[in-house]
């Protein structure tokens, strides 16, 4: 029955391949593509629950026993992840149904979505680093792909910085896996992390791991972010939401799974830098989200943002704020994907993309505008939206380690985010209509559809935190206690 966790990387992929051959049928690849995610949707939160009642679950391909072999392993932080992205990724594909347009959709846009989901999910549940780095190579070739689907001159300039930068985070990745190998002599996770107790986590192993940190953080966009705001800028409205919903998240879910179960015997080195890292990225990303009026890049500054948050909870490496760094994850990605669509909505009815050339959009759209304001206050984390409890669990773990410059950056990093996006509600949305009733354009329900949805989500995960808090709890327990994983692995097969 553990067969069914590796559901969310084989789905993708097989139906993936048959749209391929379906190429000049558009309609029906969105209704396969759609009910696809949605099935993911179904699945993942089966065996989320599954996962609470029975404990982590593991495959192991072929028979092999760890630590030999390839294996899955599903566990309430993964599955969190896993079950977020497929809601996430069906609504966008909603969205993408009325504004990617038919000729795109015809260049393979559904089979590379699906393939970049299948990357991802593999990321989120594989149990073994050498097949963290085959997932994380399928989820940027689909992504290569994505981001030059269309083939403007911004989206090829920026597309070859996106890639130069990843072909080179996974030269550096293979290098720390050769190094590791070499020093451990395995590369499964959980035997990783008994071995370096076992060894301890000398001088040696400390510099892998601040090879495996350089790594990840670019993935990431932790520090090394600077590929990042062009890159989510110049794709489509739908594959810029997917892009600030997903991939910066894979480097996150790589950077807590590595420094909570394998690097976390010296956090005097290893948490202090990316503790100093989260500190600079919230720095550098405030200034950019000020900086800018191009709204697609106050959006790209806000997902840097949200990055360096997300990891003070990793650097002060409390249960609290774990916790909350988890609850802020689930957030960030609904948010995010809501706000790409909001941005690219408000250029597809405008023609523009400075926020100092639109206003008055709430009288023309007031539905539309009121979302704008959701999604502000969510992401500044005002209650009762989803926001807030994920700021406050990591406030807290931060008072709880004496982590106070952190919370500091923290917390004002909220003020900026509360501040550049209300820029764009004050002067894009409210204000004096700049769109006669002649040169209005009609707000396609495929569009706003998807981003209520996404509103109604992150009110809803705000407003329902406790109906989540024990899969979250669960998850930052495990992250927590990395023996309760290795035995669920390893068990009595070492």
């Amino acid at each position: 029955m553990n067969n069914i966790i590796v559901l969310p990387l084989i789905i993708p992929i097989i139906v993936g391949v048959i749209l391929v051959f379906l190429r000049p049928y558009v309609k029906t690849q969105r209704v396969i593509s759609l009910v696809t995610m949605i099935s993911l949707a179904g699945i993942s939160l089966y065996i989320l629950n599954k996962v609470q009642a029975e404990g982590i679950i593991r495959l192991d391909f072929g028979g092999w026993v760890p630590p030999f072999g390839i294996l899955f392993v599903a566990d309430s932080f993964a599955m969190l992840f896993v079950l977020t992205a497929s809601i996430v990724t069906a609504i966008c594909l909603i969205y993408a149904f009325s504004s990617i347009g038919e000729s795109h959709e015809k260049m393979f846009f559904y089979p590379f979505v699906l393939f970049l989901v299948a990357g991802v999910n593999g990321s989120f549940l594989t149990g073994d680093l050498f097949n963290l780095f085959v997932c994380f190579e399928v989820m940027l070739l689909a992504s290569y792909v994505l981001i030059t689907l269309g083939g403007k001159k911004a989206q090829l300039r920026e597309s070859i910085k996106y890639v130069i930068i990843n072909v080179l985070s996974s030269w550096f990745f293979l290098v720390a896996l050769a190094y590791l190998y070499g020093t451990i002599g395995t590369l499964n996770m959980a035997h990783v992390s008994e071995r370096v107790a076992e060894a301890g986590q000398g001088p040696l192993l400390t510099t892998i791991s601040i090879l495996f940190l350089i790594v990840f953080s670019l993935k990431a966009g932790l520090l090394l972010f600077f590929w990042l705001p062009g890159s989510y800028s110049v794709p489509p409205t739908a594959v810029a939401a997917l892009f600030g919903a997903l991939l910066t998240k894979v480097g996150i879910y790589a950077l807590f799974r590595t420094f909570t179960l394998i690097f976390y015997h010296e956090p005097s080195i290893t948490h202090t830098l990316i503790g100093i890292m989260a500190g600079v990225t919230l720095v550098v990303g405030c200034i950019g989200a000020i900086a800018y009026k191009d709204v697609r890049l106050i959006a790209s500054y806000n997902v840097v943002i949200a990055v360096g948050f997300i990891l003070v909870g990793l650097a002060v490496a409390t249960q609290t704020s774990l916790e909350g760094s988890i609850y802020y994850v689930i957030h960030d990605m609904i948010a995010k994907a809501m706000l790409f669509l909001i941005v690219g909505t408000m250029i597809v009815l405008t023609g523009k993309t400075k926020i100092d050339e639109i206003s008055g959009l709430i009288r023309n759209y007031p539905l539309f505008g009121w979302m704008v304001f959701v999604v502000t206050c969510s992401l500044a984390g005002i209650p009762p939206l989803s926001g807030f409890v994920g700021k406050v669990l990591v406030g807290q773990g931060a008072i709880e380690s004496g982590s106070y410059v952190l919370l500091a950056l923290a917390f004002l990093s909220s003020i900026v985010v509360l501040y550049s996006l209300l820029r764009i509600f004050l002067n894009s949305i409210f204000g004096e209509t700049i769109i006669s009733t002649e040169d209005e354009v009609p707000l396609k329900k495929g569009m706003i559809i998807p981003i209520v949805l996404l509103g109604v989500g992150t009110a809803s995960l705000g407003l329902g935190a406790e109906f989540i808090s024990e899969y979250v709890s669960d998850a930052a327990y495990v992250l927590s206690k990395p023996s309760v994983y290795i035995e669920a692995v390893l068990g009595g097969n070492k």
